[in-house]
């Protein structure tokens, strides 16, 4: 598809992380997931951060419960999760977010990965850039390296992995390089966390004048040091202005209940916004230019 020259069915997953015997229990529900979007027509999907954490379910207990033997057990499993998810995408012919997951580099390093398939089968990756202080400090997982825009039959996509939604200036070099959707994929153990991916998500929308898809982790999965709680609700953002919702709210889970979001996006519609909409947030971008902290004038009152 050339950018902005079509409408794309697009499904955001409000995904559990369920525990299994074996691979092919993995497989089914990996199955189920993309069978269930595309008979409703998506071409677009986009599962959470950290889903791929699930398949530590099959490793020795004493591994399982252990964060950094965690991550080196799931390195032998990662292999048959990607060729999965790749099937998928091939014989249901849509694009796919896969589940991120720990993914040990060359180096030795632990990166969080997100690998997006288009329907042809072909692959790459997005690594998370900025890691929480979970990451970082308890568990070793370290940032990646550069941003990617993905072209796509869909569109021109970009991903900001959970914490990366936080930070303006990522989405803003991602639209800048042609990114026309924005994919949040995210993992959250509070309401606080979950908010913060939220609300990020919605600001940027609002900024770059794009859609933006959310899609995170729900429910327990107790049996997991690493992600054993995980709170969200899957929704697809839009900015606020012409002929869309009032708060940019296109679709949002009501419940807790697993389950995708699904809409059907104008891309040509959207990136219109930006020459007749209400407002120029996507162009007034350089109007932010400031000055230095100690140039700013301190007036004191009262």
């Amino acid at each position: 598809m050339s950018p902005g020259s079509a409408t794309v069915n697009v499904a955001s997953a409000q995904y559990p992380i369920d525990a299994f015997h074996d691979l092919a229990e993995f497989r089914a529900k990996a199955g189920r997931w993309v069978h269930d979007a595309a008979s409703r027509g998506a071409q677009l999907m986009v599962f959470p951060e950290y889903g791929g954490m699930e398949l530590t379910s099959l490793l020795p207990e004493a591994m399982r419960d252990d964060l950094d033997s965690q991550l080196h057990g799931l390195q032998p499993l990662r292999e048959a999760a990607l060729s999965t998810w790749q099937g998928l995408a091939q014989s249901h012919a849509v694009t796919l977010l896969a589940p991120s997951m720990p993914w040990q580099c060359d180096d030795g390093r632990f990166v969080n990965r997100a690998w997006l398939i288009g329907p042809d089968g072909t692959m790459s990756y997005q690594d998370k850039m900025i890691m929480t202080r979970f990451e970082n400090d308890q568990w070793g997982v370290s940032p990646g390296e550069g941003l990617k825009v993905f072209d796509t039959p869909v569109g021109r996509l970009g991903v900001l992995i959970c914490y990366d939604s936080e930070f303006p200036l990522l989405a803003r070099r991602l639209v800048e390089a042609g990114a026309e959707l924005l994919l949040v994929p995210s993992c959250t153990d509070t309401q606080a966390g979950y908010h913060r991916v939220q609300l990020s998500s919605q600001a940027r929308a609002i900024e770059q004048q794009v859609a933006v898809l959310h899609a995170p982790t729900i429910g327990e999965a107790l049996w997991s040091p690493a992600v054993d709680i995980n709170i969200g609700r899957a929704a697809i953002y839009t900015p606020c202005d012409h002929g869309f919702p009032a708060d940019g709210v296109l679709t949002k889970a009501k419940d807790a209940t697993p389950g995708w979001q699904f809409a059907r996006l104008d891309i040509a519609r959207i990136n219109a916004l930006r020459e007749s909409g209400q407002v120029n947030n996507h162009a007034d971008w350089a109007l932010q230019s400031c000055p230095p902290a100690a140039a700013i004038e301190t007036v004191t009152l009262g």
